[in-house]
């Protein structure tokens, strides 16, 4: 799909945002799949709809529309569930801190961010603490799944990089 009013930016931003996780675990949900789910013994309902599971089944779903029945299945399925595609007005938000974070940090740097995890807790109660390194600054965030501690430690950076940039501007020339 192109668009002439929209650059390549805020175009992948959008791509983005019809493809992450969160977008696809509510379609998923919207259409019933994670009552098609079978799960271990350790996991309950909720799981079933989670965004890992539900999301998960999207995408499934999608590429065997493409694989079984051909590039036409796929898309019938991918612009029916993503409706608002063909008329697309406004380029959607998109909830990404760790891309925001990098894009924020090459504008200044040259280094790139580390970001580091480590898992604790029982296997059916994992909490991953994260990390993000840079240019001696580090920030933290803890979640449940691994991709949202990572997030979270990326927010927890952003927040308070773009604090201390609005205070004081010469901070962005410390990279430099």
């Amino acid at each position: 799909m192109r668009n002439s009013a929209f650059g390549e930016g805020p175009l992948t931003k959008a791509r983005a945002k019809l493809v992450n996780r969160r977008t696809l675990a509510e379609h998923g949900r919207q259409l019933g799949l994670g009552k098609s789910l079978v799960l271990s013994r350790g996991e309950n309902c909720t799981v079933a709809v989670s965004a890992f599971g539900a999301g998960g089944c999207v995408r499934s779903v999608a590429r065997r529309n493409f694989s079984g029945c051909g590039i036409e299945a796929a898309r019938t399925f991918i612009l029916g569930i993503h409706s608002g595609v063909r008329t697309l007005s406004a380029i959607p938000i998109l909830e990404n801190p760790k891309g925001e974070l990098q894009e924020l940090l090459q504008s200044v740097s040259a280094e790139a961010p580390l970001i580091m995890c480590l898992a604790t807790g029982p296997d059916h109660d994992r909490v991953f603490e994260c990390t993000v390194h840079h240019a001696g600054w580090n920030w933290r965030g803890a979640r449940q799944e691994q991709e949202s501690g990572e997030s979270e430690a990326a927010l927890v950076a952003l927040t308070k990089l773009r604090a201390e940039i609005s205070r004081n501007p010469k901070t962005r020339k410390r990279w430099k």
